[in-house]
């Protein structure tokens, strides 16, 4: 190989880094020219991208709410990675503060806007149906309430029951908009069976012993307010039922309005209802809510005694008594003389 060959291949091989290195630095200032941001994030933005929806039509979106410069380097950018195709369903908050090259990156990978609720403990169904129509994560509480209903959850779980009150359990949980209702109550029913893991007595046990349980958790969840005297009420409780007393629980009767009362009247407690245990004998048809491990807990382990009445006090505590005349006293002590 002569020197004059060798010096071509040099120079050949400089004229080819050069023309690289140019390229990229040509790259980079077009990309921050027509590719940078619009703003610095101040202007924000909710992408909604629908089953099906092909690229030109989110890059128009994107022009037309002002978070792109440039619709054609869009378009280019996406041809130029391959992503036009890549596109993922969902709900994504984009500001003008992100490049088109990180908008590409959230709308391909997938990083959707996630809705936080929480469901209190001792919620029951109805209610959980208003909040996920409060967040926007179903339409209406009867759309919920259908699939709290659903046959086929209710045999998947072996659910002795017509509907999936009591099983839904109560904490906080992220989904992404538009999310199905079927996977955010399956999701719920999922965290109550894993709750209950951590409560021994409950393993291995049979759907119609585990339904009892809960119906004597939902009604603790509902009167307790006290976490420390769950276990004493699910004591009640139980000695009532052995004894052949009708449970006279007011949270049974709250349940047959939509929204709970202050106090309840002599006329409430004469509701004709399978729920009203006031005058029907035994457990209502079913939970009166979904209640929270610590219900869950008392419910499995109840402190047994001789108390048979417990009333609200004005300090929130409750007085258990085990007798009637002790607990109309008590009564008279604690309650009557709020309302002379």
């Amino acid at each position: 190989m002569n020197s004059k060959f060798k010096k071509y291949l040099i120079l050949s091989g400089l004229g080819v880094s050069l023309l690289l290195i140019l390229a990229l630095i040509g790259f980079f200032v077009v990309d921050e020219i027509k590719g940078g941001a619009v703003g610095d994030g101040q202007n924000k933005y909710e992408l909604i991208i629908d089953s099906g929806e092909p690229s030109s039509s989110v890059v128009r979106e994107l022009a037309a709410a002002g978070m792109i410069k440039s619709s054609v380097y869009f378009n280019y950018l996406m041809k130029f990675t391959r992503a036009g195709n890549k596109i993922k369903q969902g709900v994504y908050d984009i500001n003008d503060g992100m490049s088109s090259r990180k908008i590409l990156d959230v709308i391909i990978s997938g990083k959707v806007k996630l809705v936080n609720f929480t469901v209190p403990e001792g919620y029951n169904n109805r209610q959980i149906g208003d909040l996920l129509v409060s967040k926007k994560l179903a339409i209406s509480r009867e759309e919920f309430l259908k699939v709290a209903q659903s046959p086929a959850l209710l045999t998947k779980y072996n659910i002795p029951a017509k509907t999936l009150e009591g099983y839904l359990f109560p904490e906080t949980y992220s989904v992404p908009l538009n999310y199905p209702l079927e996977r955010i109550t399956e999701m719920m029913i999922k965290r109550f069976y894993k709750k209950l893991e951590s409560i021994p007595e409950a393993k291995d046990i049979k759907p119609a012993d585990l339904h009892f349980r809960v119906v004597l958790a939902s009604i603790v969840e509902r009167e307790a307010v006290r976490k420390e005297e769950r276990p004493m009420m699910a004591g009640v409780f139980l000695t009532r039922i052995e004894k052949n007393i009708n449970l006279e629980s007011c949270a049974t009767i709250q349940y047959l309005f939509d929204k709970p009362k202050k106090r309840l009247f002599e006329s409430d407690l004469k509701i004709v209802s399978p729920y009203n245990t006031y005058i029907n004998g035994g457990w209502p048809p079913g939970p009166i809510s979904n209640p929270g491990l610590p219900a869950l807990e008392a419910s499995f382990k109840p402190m047994k005694s001789d108390k048979l009445f417990f009333l609200l006090k004005p300090d929130g505590s409750h007085y258990f008594s085990a007798t009637f005349k002790e607990h109309l006293e008590a009564k008279k002590k604690f309650i009557d003389v709020l309302y002379q």
